[in-house]
């Protein structure tokens, strides 16, 4: 990786992913795009510009001026927001890749695809999930997710493009708020925890689902991209998890550190129907064997870790 190109750079991953690979490889280095009809306001320092994934002249434009070689393509419409808009999730998330795919083909680029717990669906195992297995999501963000896995496998299969990627779990950071995703409340009980010892949880107290923190996320991207090639066999779409947890699980931890801290369920049918199609954990051997992918932080540690880092984020 010399020069990268990232989509979706204002989301919770993508924000705090530039500024890692920033650190790493040079800040004239990381170009970071966000949608250019977003109305958000960057916090990200330049190169930083507007692009929407859809505009595949824009997208051209970019990868032969900057003379990119690697594309972080993180822009997508996540599970919940996906649900309210179906046409438009599809559309960003499946034709926004297929230009990305199609550009990489023309200009030579490796590309780092996200693909998620939500490619999976009501009809696969729920404990211990394997690399390979049934795959029949029934939420449109699921769809896409699993449209994307195959994508990018036909890209790799036909033309050699270096796609790459990984299932995410639920991500846990105290930079950037989640934006519409299921698990999304695991971040909403920390701020809840720390600014009102009072939090109302959308999901069941015992829906279990696989999570993990961010440096973990960010580390599992930036390790598979920069993996030999001759020891992956999957490539694209591996299994990472760090941590599987449930609400009342999260909340007693939390109230190791705030004893007043107390949770009420006010379920959201829709959330809690996708949270329900979804795994319970994620076997991930494939990924620890062919690229040494091994989780940082577990429940506590986490735990600790991003109550303290909130708390002087909030400070501020």
């Amino acid at each position: 990786m010399k020069k990268i190109l990232i989509t979706g750079a204002a989301g919770q991953i993508g924000s705090e992913l530039t500024e890692l690979l920033r650190n790493k490889y040079g800040n004239e280095n990381v170009i970071a795009t966000i949608h250019n009809q977003s109305n958000k306001e960057s916090p990200i320092a330049k190169p930083f510009g507007r692009l929407d994934s859809r505009d595949q002249g824009s997208l051209k434009e970019i990868v032969n001026n900057e003379k990119i070689d690697t594309v972080f393509h993180l822009a997508s419409l996540l599970s919940a927001k996906a649900e309210e808009n179906p046409q438009l999730a599809w559309d960003v998330n499946a034709n926004g890749l297929v230009n990305v795919l199609e550009v990489a083909r023309m200009y030579n680029c490796a590309i780092f695809f996200p693909s998620s717990i939500g490619a999976f669906g009501p009809g696969t195992p729920r404990d211990n999930t394997p690399q390979i297995t049934i795959q029949r999501p029934n939420t449109i963000y699921g769809i896409s997710k699993l449209s994307g896995e195959l994508l990018c496998d036909y890209y790799y299969n036909r033309y050699g493009v270096e796609a790459r990627g990984v299932r995410y779990p639920g991500i846990i950071s105290y930079q950037a708020m989640p934006g519409g995703g299921t698990t999304d409340y695991a971040v909403h009980m920390f701020y809840a925890a720390l600014q009102d010892r009072q939090y109302d949880c959308y999901l069941k107290p015992a829906t279990m689902l696989d999570m993990m923190y961010m440096p973990d996320a960010l580390h599992a991207a930036v390790t598979l991209m920069q993996a030999d090639s001759k020891k992956l066999q999957y490539r694209n779409a591996y299994n990472v998890t760090a941590m599987n947890l449930t609400p009342q699980e999260l909340a007693a931890e939390i109230k190791k550190h705030i004893p007043e801290f107390e949770v009420n369920y006010k379920i959201d049918p829709v959330r809690q129907a996708i949270a329900d199609s979804w795994p319970n954990y994620m076997g991930d051997s494939a990924a620890r064997n062919e690229w040494g992918w091994q989780p940082t932080y577990t429940l506590s540690t986490m735990v600790e870790d991003m109550l303290q880092q909130l708390a002087k984020k909030l400070e501020s």
